[in-house]
């Protein structure tokens, strides 16, 4: 019976220090490889390809209404995505020769694969516009049956983060602007913070403070093995990356 709850115990430990290890989230899709562009649909198959925690995407809403997956505000040959009609963007051809994916072909595709989808909603120029670019991000990922398990929020916009976490209760949602501590950041109904790595550098309490608060700690974006490693050591829970493989094999070496 001792050797059993020794057993046991062992067993509690083993599955506590895997549950806190880092993992990696490939930024807008694993696009660093041959005949790929940033926020395509080929990044975000390279993503799913490789064993990464999720790939994290940005998300715009045109003139029109439309939702598209594009980091902005400039994109290609227009100036600004969100002041452009879907028309003008459905023209625009990325890197890669592909075409600018709406929200709804990039979900589709997400939806296939076995990672997170890290959804970036952007910041829009007024309150309405972003109500209603909230709204339809719910929306699209209510009709997709895409489960707290498959799909997680994060913007600059606090308000934008306060209305998901309302609309999405269950739902992981991160603040990305850096500047307010865990404790607040909770208070909110905001449960993660995805800030980058400088602030964390200046603040490293603030890791331990959110994890005891319960909360998760994202870190963007990571592209120096120098840095990786700091923040490995820190104990964020991930680490958004531009170079996914290269971060993978860092943190299997610093588990050894």
């Amino acid at each position: 019976m001792k050797r059993f709850f020794t057993f046991a115990l062992l067993l509690i430990i083993c599955i506590s220090v895997a549950a806190q290890k880092t993992q990696v989230i490939a930024h807008r899709g694993y696009w660093d490889t041959p005949n790929n562009a940033q926020n395509s649909i080929t990044a975000l198959k390279a993503a799913q390809a490789i064993p990464v925690y999720g790939s994290e995407f940005d998300v715009n809403m045109t003139s029109d209404g439309v939702m598209v997956v594009s980091h902005g505000p400039k994109l290609e040959e227009i100036p600004d995505v969100q002041k452009a009609i879907y028309k003008e963007v459905k023209r625009v051809r990325l890197k890669n020769g592909e075409k600018v994916p709406t929200l709804k072909q990039y979900l589709k595709q997400g939806k296939k694969g076995n990672i997170k989808l890290i959804f970036e909603l952007k910041v829009h120029p007024s309150g309405r516009v972003e109500d209603e670019a909230v709204r339809k991000s719910v929306e699209m990922v209510k009709e997709f049956n895409l489960k707290n398990s498959e799909v997680e929020f994060i913007s600059f916009s606090l308000e934008a983060c306060r209305q998901l976490a309302k609309l999405m209760p269950g739902y992981m949602v991160q603040y990305l602007n850096g500047k307010i501590p865990p404790k607040e950041l909770k208070e909110m109904g905001i449960m993660g913070l995805d800030y980058h790595y400088s602030n964390f550098v200046q603040h490293p309490e603030w890791v331990k403070q959110a994890h005891d608060l319960g909360m998760i700690v994202n870190v963007w974006t990571v592209n120096k093995e120098e840095m990786m490693q700091q923040m490995i050591d820190l104990g964020v829970d991930y680490i958004t990356t531009d170079k996914p493989e290269l971060c993978i094999r860092l943190i299997e070496s610093s588990s050894r």
